[in-house]
């Protein structure tokens, strides 16, 4: 883009005269152009926080050489997690046995519940999880996560006093660079680089991806701010990220807040389909599109890209799509999920697993029983869910014919995945439920649906905003009868 935009070129001044900055950038707007501009304006030495490697290393080779490009967990490593490099990717194993190695050997009895050293042991260290997201220099009793059968205030304190003595003998066991029980995650030495209160050697600092901010990386880049310019830019609409810990840090931070709203990824009909969404999510931001770009909303027999709500609807999807004879990709590759497959096949079927992940698993209902309950093992879930709904077989069968993404008919991909990519033509796969009907009905005897979440409005704004020239509402649709069409172009 060799024309800066009236909302760039004021961005541009802003940030020249010093202030520091908010920029609600919409899907498609220039975001990183955007930054490469304001950085190349200056001299001065400047450092970008980017939310995952492959954004850093594409922004790397757009910005000045005065500006680093770097993960935050990066930055963190090269200042202290590098002494624990060690313990990190050590083999899983199930909390019971983290809880037992940390002194959790019995029960405890709060009212007239029986809290079991298994469940206390997945609330510890679900407990040392959510402290290391907090921007808080201690572990506390509000770190320790609700359990649904302890209904009273009183009993969340008597559940806080079994659990933090331990979830404190677990913090101080990652404080050893050399050996330990609990499994080492890159979050803890984050942590641990964010509570020595770190000077960032740099004259301004841009945040990317802002809406995914966790409290405790908010704290180290706010705390920079009497020595140094702040950038933060991002979406808050595409705050998709809520469920580990991540929060939208943007709206309130005290700086100037200006806009990126024309989008040059897709002209005006996807804009209208994104708006909808925006004003569901009452989003601060409304787009435009590019007028030149010829788009279309509308049936696609053959998309580029078909998007899922879940990796189960993913999966759902690849088998169909092989079953018809498409050469199909699957977003980050099978050959992950094929290994943990093969395991998962040998614990169902009572072997044990050389997997370097689960060899420490006795059983399924170990791995299952971790992936509920265990920080460490969230990632997992969606693995779990879909052994448990298609069985191993079914999901090496499939994956065996899977294709990269450069010789395939069609990618696959959860919206959560597909965040920061686009396609020429996209498909919304149908595992995006409507509303449920309330018990309500309107003058013509029809029931009134349920509100549509925030959060199911800012992962369909993601969705519907991933293609360039054709997008396919298909199990989005139903937001017709929800919400009035938009305008005829």
């Amino acid at each position: 883009m060799s024309t800066p935009t009236d909302e760039q070129v004021h961005a541009a001044d802003a940030f020249r005269a010093g202030h520091h900055l908010v920029l609600q950038a919409g899907a498609g707007t220039g975001k990183t152009t955007t930054l490469a501009l304001l950085a190349a304006a200056t001299q001065r030495r400047g450092r970008y926080l980017a939310f995952n490697k492959s954004i850093a290393r594409d922004a790397a080779a757009r910005f000045p050489r005065t500006v680093q490009c770097k993960t935050a967990h990066a930055a963190a490593y090269a200042a202290l997690g590098h002494r624990y490099a060690h313990r990190l990717n050590s083999p899983r194993q199930p909390a019971w046995k983290t809880g037992q190695a940390l002194g959790i050997t019995r029960p405890v009895r709060i009212s007239e519940h029986e809290i079991g050293a298994r469940s206390l042991s997945n609330t510890v260290l679900r407990t040392v999880t959510r402290f290391c997201y907090s921007a808080d220099r201690s572990l506390d009793s509000h770190h320790v996560p609700p359990l649904r059968r302890l209904g009273t205030p009183a009993e969340q304190a008597q559940l806080a006093e079994a659990v933090l003595p331990f979830a404190n003998r677990a913090w101080a066991d990652l404080h050893n660079p050399d050996h330990g029980v609990v499994r080492f995650e890159h979050d803890h030495y984050l942590k641990m680089w964010a509570l020595t209160q770190p000077r960032i050697d740099a004259d301004f600092l841009l945040l990317d991806e802002a809406q995914d901010t966790n409290p405790v990386l908010e704290q180290v880049f706010s705390a920079q701010r009497d020595r140094a310019q702040l950038v933060m830019v991002g979406d808050s609409a595409q705050a998709i990220y809520g469920w580990r810990g991540a929060r939208d840090v943007m709206t309130g931070f005290d700086a100037t807040h200006l806009t990126l709203t024309r989008s040059f990824r897709f002209g005006p009909l996807i804009a209208d389909q994104a708006n909808r969404w925006l004003e569901i999510a009452q989003a601060p931001i409304r787009l435009t599109g590019t007028e030149t770009i010829p788009t279309t909303v509308g049936d696609l027999d053959r998309p580029d890209a078909v998007l899922c709500r879940t990796n189960i609807g993913a999966m759902t999807e690849v088998m169909g799509l092989l079953a018809s004879g498409r050469r199909v990709a699957l977003a980050r590759g099978g050959q992950a999920l094929a290994a943990l497959a093969l395991a998962a096949r040998d614990l169902k079927e009572g072997r044990p697993t050389a997997h370097p992940e689960l060899v420490l698993f006795r059983s399924w209902g170990e791995v299952q029983e971790y992936a509920e309950h265990d920080p460490a093992g969230r990632d997992l879930q969606p693995f779990i869910n879909l052994v448990d709904t298609h069985g191993p077989d079914a999901i090496l069968a499939a994956i065996n014919q899977l294709t990269d993404e450069k010789n395939a008919d069609v990618t696959v991909s959860t919206a959560h995945t597909a965040k920061g990519r686009e396609w020429p033509t996209v498909k919304i796969a149908d595992d995006f439920p409507p509303p449920k009907d309330t018990d309500e009905h309107d003058a013509q005897g029809r029931p009134i649906p349920e509100p549509v979440s925030d959060t199911d409005a800012r992962l369909a704004y993601v969705a519907v905003t991933r293609s360039r020239h054709h997008l396919d509402l298909g199990g989005l649709s139903w937001i017709d009868t929800h919400l009035p069409p938009p305008p005829a172009a």
